[in-house]
């Protein structure tokens, strides 16, 4: 089991959220809570603030990334195999609606072979409160097994 995944499950999500913004800062710019983690699928909240809202008063377009990666990240990190490691390579993405609430990013890794090294294509979806979704992202993640 991953330390993330350890961690998540040892403290639950609103700690682990904070550490998880302590080790990679920029994260915290979102406020978000990374309400569920396990191999294969993570989900990251955030809330809707003036802060992280453009010019049209929706959610900026680097917010829905930021929370995509995260998403992305954290999932990789919970479905890699013990001693692995990960990086993104890049991250394909298209905005569906303006976002104009709290959002949903919700990764899913359930069809990738973990098991093997390589460029992973990680996708993501974020969707308002409203169920819709607004944004979707592709992220290549570099895993390296030991």
């Amino acid at each position: 089991m991953s330390q993330a995944l350890s961690m998540f499950n040892s403290v639950g999500p609103a700690a682990f959220s904070n550490m998880a913004c302590q080790m990679a800062p920029y994260f915290s710019t979102i406020a978000p809570e990374i309400s569920e983690l396990s191999p294969g699928h993570a989900v990251v909240n955030v809330p809707f603030r003036k802060e992280i809202t453009n010019h049209l008063a929706s959610v900026h377009a680097i917010a829905l990334c930021n929370a995509a990666e995260l998403a992305g990240g954290m999932m990789t990190d919970a479905s890699i195999p013990s001693g692995a490691k990960w990086i993104p390579k890049g991250m394909t993405v298209e905005y569906l609606a303006k976002a104009k609430s709290s959002i949903r990013a919700v990764a899913d890794g359930g069809g990738i072979d973990w098991k093997t090294g390589g460029d992973k294509f990680v996708p993501v979806d974020i969707f308002d409160e409203g169920g819709v979704k607004v944004f979707t992202a592709r992220i290549t993640m570099n895993v390296k097994i030991a």
